[in-house]
C-alpha cells in the first residue's frame, strides 16, 4: 500500500469508530497515524533529521521542562519568555532553573513548537496565540485523496485570531494567508487538529 492509501484506510477506521459510537479521541488518533508513518519510514513531524533539543534532558529534566510549559501556558503566558524574564532579571527559574546553568541561552533559542509535537503525552499543551505562525492542509477546504486530482498539501500562515467558544467548549482560529487571503478554522484543537502543524524546519 501507499502512504497515502494507508493514511486513508486509517481516517475510514477513524469513522468507523465514529459511527459504531467508540469515538477514538484525537491524542489516540495521532498516536495511531505517527505510528503508521514511523513503521513506513517517514517522520512523524518532518523533523527526524534536524536534531530535537528536548531530546538532550536527562527523563526527569524532560519532565519538569515539559510541566513549566504546560503550566506557564494555561497561565496563558509564554513559556520562552518567563524564562528569559527569569534570566534577564536574575531570578530563579525554580524546577526548571538548570536549563540556565546547564543548557544556556543556545539551547533555549534552538527549542521551536514543533520540537513538542514528538510527545504525544505533552497533549498539544501548547496553545495558539495570535502572531503564531503555523501551517494548514488543504484538506480544511477540499476533497483530499489518495489518487485524485487533490492530494494533501501544507500552506504557511499566520493566526490573527483566536476565540473559545463557550457554548459548545470548542476553539475557532482566523489565519491569514501570505496572499492576504483569511481563513476560519472552527474546532482548531477539538476537530480539525489534524489539518494543522507548527511550522516544519
Amino acid at each position: 500500500m501507499t502512504p497515502d492509501e494507508i493514511e486513508a484506510a486509517m481516517f475510514a477506521a477513524f469513522n468507523r469508530c465514529d459511527v459504531a459510537s467508540c469515538p477514538l479521541t484525537d491524542a489516540q488518533k495521532q498516536i495511531l497515524l505517527q505510528v503508521v508513518e514511523q513503521i513506513q519510514g517517514n517522520s512523524p513531524s518532518g523533523t527526524s533529521n534536524i536534531a530535537n533539543p528536548l531530546d538532550e534532558l536527562t527523563p526527569e529534566e524532560l519532565e519538569a521542562f515539559l510541566q513549566f510549559v504546560k503550566d506557564e501556558e494555561q497561565r496563558n503566558r509564554t513559556w520562552k519568555v518567563q524564562l528569559l524574564n527569569d534570566w534577564l532579571l536574575e531570578n530563579d527559574s525554580g524546577t526548571v532553573q538548570f536549563i540556565r546553568q546547564r543548557y544556556g541561552l543556545q539551547w533555549l533559542n534552538r527549542v521551536e513548537s514543533c520540537h513538542f509535537d514528538k510527545y504525544y503525552y505533552f497533549e498539544d499543551a501548547l496553545k495558539l496565540r495570535v502572531g503564531d505562525r503555523i501551517e494548514v492542509s488543504n484538506a480544511l477546504w477540499e476533497w483530499v485523496q489518495e489518487d485524485g486530482p487533490c492530494q494533501r498539501e501544507w500552506f504557511p500562515c499566520m493566526v490573527i485570531q483566536v476565540e473559545e467558544i463557550s457554548d459548545d467548549s470548542s476553539t475557532n482560529c482566523v489565519v491569514r494567508f501570505f496572499n492576504g487571503a483569511e481563513y476560519e478554522i472552527q474546532g482548531i484543537y477539538e476537530w480539525n487538529r489534524y489539518n494543522w502543524r507548527w511550522p516544519q524546519k
